[in-house]
C-alpha cells in the first residue's frame, strides 16, 4: 500500500513532485529506494529539486491549422535561456504535438504521448539538460467556424502572444485586432464577459470618487454612468479606441470591413507569476561569508 507518509519520505529525498513521487512508488511496489532510482532514471529527482526556483521568463508560441489555432507559454528561469535555440525547439515540437492531437487542456496535454513518453518526460528531460527549472504553463485550443479568420501576433518574438477569430472580414482584419489585443492588454472581449462583482465594485469606487468631489449623491450616481464607460474602453477589446484610427472602436473597424468579432486569447509571458528579486551584491557576498 501507498502511504501517504511514504509519498512525503520520497519528496523529502528527491524534490520530486507529489504525483511523481506517487507514480514511482507503484511502479516499485512501495520500494522507497528503486523509487528513487526510479525518479533518478527518468531525470525526475534532479528536476524536481528546481521546484522551488521561479520559472518567469520564456515564450509563447501560436500554431495554426485549418481551423485550428494552439497557443502554449512555457516558461524558464532566466531569458537567456528562452532565446536558446534547445527551447525555442521544445516549444516547436511540443505545440506541433498538441496541434495534431485531440488535446483540448494543459493536463491532457502534458500526459500526451511524444516519443517513448509523454509531454511531461521530455520537459523533464530538457529541464535536467537545460539546467533551468521549465514549467509549460498554459495552453489555450481556439477552433473557428470554416468561414472565420484567425487573427495571430507575437510580440517581442513571444513575450506577448495574442490569437483572434474573427467572423467574415479577411485575416489582414483579424491581425489587426490582435494586435490592438497585444498593445492594449484588454482583460475581456465584450462588456457583458465582465463579471457583475467587478462592475459592482467599480460602481462603488466611482461614486466614492464623485462623492470625495464633492458632488451631491444624485450627480455622484449620473457621473458613475459617464465614468463606467470609460472604464469599460479601457478594459474590453471591443469597446477600445482603434489605434489605427482613434474616432472608431474596435467593433467599428471590424463590422466597417464587413466582420464581427468573436474571441480574442492572450498570453503575456510570466503574467501572475510573483518574480524573485534578487541583489545580486548581497548573493555574492552571503557566498562569501559561507567559504
Amino acid at each position: 500500500m501507498i502511504t501517504a507518509s511514504l509519498v512525503k519520505d520520497l519528496r523529502e529525498q528527491t524534490g520530486a513532485g507529489m504525483m511523481d513521487c506517487k507514480k514511482a512508488l507503484t511502479e516499485t511496489n512501495g520500494d522507497l529506494e528503486a523509487a528513487i532510482d526510479w525518479l533518478r532514471e527518468k531525470g525526475i529527482a534532479k528536476a524536481g529539486k528546481k521546484e522551488s526556483r521561479i520559472a518567469a521568463e520564456g515564450l509563447a508560441k501560436i500554431f495554426v491549422k485549418d481551423d485550428k489555432a494552439v497557443m502554449i507559454e512555457i516558461n524558464a528561469e532566466t531569458d537567456f535561456v528562452s532565446k536558446n535555440d534547445e527551447f525555442k525547439e521544445m516549444l516547436d515540437v511540443i505545440g506541433e504535438a498538441i496541434l495534431n492531437s485531440n488535446v483540448k487542456d494543459l493536463e491532457a496535454a502534458k500526459e500526451l504521448k511524444l516519443g517513448d513518453g509523454t509531454i511531461n518526460d521530455y520537459i523533464v528531460e530538457k529541464t535536467s539538460k537545460i539546467g533551468e527549472k521549465l514549467d509549460f504553463r498554459r495552453l489555450a485550443v481556439v477552433e473557428k467556424e470554416k468561414d472565420d479568420n484567425f487573427g495571430t501576433y507575437l510580440h517581442m518574438g513571444g513575450k506577448i502572444a495574442v490569437i483572434t477569430v474573427v467572423k467574415g472580414a479577411t485575416e489582414e482584419v483579424a491581425k489587426d485586432v490582435a494586435m490592438q489585443a497585444a498593445a492594449m492588454d484588454p482583460k475581456y472581449v465584450f462588456i457583458e464577459d465582465v463579471p457583475e462583482e467587478e462592475i459592482a465594485r467599480e460602481k462603488e469606487v466611482l461614486k466614492e470618487q464623485a462623492i470625495n468631489e464633492g458632488k451631491p449623491a444624485d450627480i455622484a450616481e449620473k457621473m458613475v454612468e459617464g465614468r463606467l464607460k470609460k472604464f469599460f474602453k479601457e478594459i474590453c477589446l471591443a469597446e477600445q479606441a482603434f489605434i489605427k484610427d482613434g474616432d472608431i472602436d474596435v467593433t467599428k473597424y471590424v463590422t466597417n470591413n464587413g466582420g464581427e468579432l468573436v474571441s480574442m486569447t492572450r498570453f503575456k509571458v510570466g503574467e501572475g507569476i510573483e518574480k524573485r528579486q534578487d541583489n545580486f551584491a548581497e548573493e555574492v557576498m552571503s557566498q562569501i561569508k559561507e567559504k
